[in-house]
């Protein structure tokens, strides 16, 4: 019988961590982090959602001549945000796993 009420305190103790995860997960929409390229000129802000929610482009590097160039910022500015958020996840989550690598937890 000791087994059984083991395997309900497991069972608890498992339910109990995927209530605080569904948590952080609602709280990490809220959080965001900034990427940025070309020295702050194209800045794109990513949620713990990994959702870009807004991108910012100085007037300066808006040239038709240098169309390559302001999408290599872009893309360069937002894998820097998404790369940001990872870490952000990975932190918040941490705290609940107490530093344990959990696979397919976290990005």
């Amino acid at each position: 019988m000791a087994n059984i009420g083991a395997m309900g305190n497991l069972l608890k103790q498992a339910q109990d961590m995927q209530a605080r995860m569904a948590k952080i997960q609602e709280e990490l929409a809220n959080k965001t982090v900034e990427g940025s390229a070309g020295g702050g000129m194209v800045r794109v802000t990513v949620n713990g959602q990994f959702n870009v929610t807004a991108v910012k482009i100085e007037t300066s590097v808006v040239n038709a001549d240098e169309k390559e160039m302001l999408e290599d910022l872009i893309l360069a500015a937002t894998n820097d945000g998404v790369r940001k958020a990872r870490e952000l996840v990975s932190s918040e989550m941490s705290k609940i796993t107490g530093g344990l690598k959990i696979p397919g937890l976290m990005p």
